[in-house]
């Protein structure tokens, strides 16, 4: 059964940073494209990043692009999210997601396949 598990939420002071990890099993990690988004309360869920199979291609939402960094081990079956210069705003539920193929869908989460639990980031002001 595929299972993606997150790691590294919690709590931290606006301008701090986090590190969050995905470890996926239970799948061909490297037909996947890789994301990460984030669902505030009481709002819809937003795409933040996704990164390609190989690791060649990396896109952001334009409201992370800059403090965020997306990247894939596939020796590990791992994917980051490197969060710097955090702001209240960012407070979410981050969820990581696996697709076959970056698309027209992967923005909205439609494209993505499988889905995490997710992982709570707060971010203090």
């Amino acid at each position: 059964q595929v299972q993606l598990a997150e790691s590294g939420g919690g709590l931290v002071q606006a301008g701090g940073s986090l590190r969050l990890s995905c470890i996926a099993s239970g799948l061909t990690f490297t037909n996947y494209a890789m994301g990460w988004f984030r669902q505030a309360v009481g709002k819809e869920r937003d795409f933040a990043a996704v990164i390609s199979w190989g690791g060649g291609r990396r896109y952001y939402a334009d409201s992370v692009k800059g403090r965020f960094t997306i990247s894939r081990d596939n020796a590990k079956t791992t994917v980051v999210l490197q969060m710097n210069s955090l702001k209240p705003e960012d407070t979410a539920v981050y969820y990581c997601a696996a697709g076959l193929g970056i698309n027209s869908a992967t923005l909205s989460g439609a494209g993505m396949d499988y889905w995490g639990k997710g992982t709570l980031v707060t971010v203090s002001s």
